[in-house]
């Protein structure tokens, strides 16, 4: 996960320096959603976090197993704003305590 994390940052900062024109690149980033083949539909928080679905997963048998990648058995995706704590429980002090 966490190459997959790094290749969707990457690609959605390429993207905004592509689209950004004459405003900030981190400004398009937080105005674009994250949507690539790692993350479906994502979004950067004010506090600089992105929320994005999490996958619940098992490990399958080597019986299960149909090939060297086939590992895991996805049980149910867990929408971003359960699996990630909210923006007013945050402790960014960037970020204002009404959000």
């Amino acid at each position: 996960m966490i190459r997959a994390g790094a290749y969707s940052a990457v690609l959605h900062y390429l993207r905004a320096a592509h689209d950004a024109d004459n405003t900030s690149v981190s400004g398009r980033m937080c105005a674009s959603r994250v949507h690539d083949a790692v993350f479906a539909d994502g979004y950067i928080r004010p506090d600089g976090r992105t929320v994005h679905g999490m996958y619940l997963v098992q490990v399958k048998s080597p019986v299960e197993s149909t090939g060297p990648w086939d590992l895991y058995t996805v049980l149910r995706t867990i929408p971003g704003d359960q699996a990630f704590r909210p923006l007013s429980k945050g402790t960014c002090k960037l970020v204002r305590p009404n959000g």
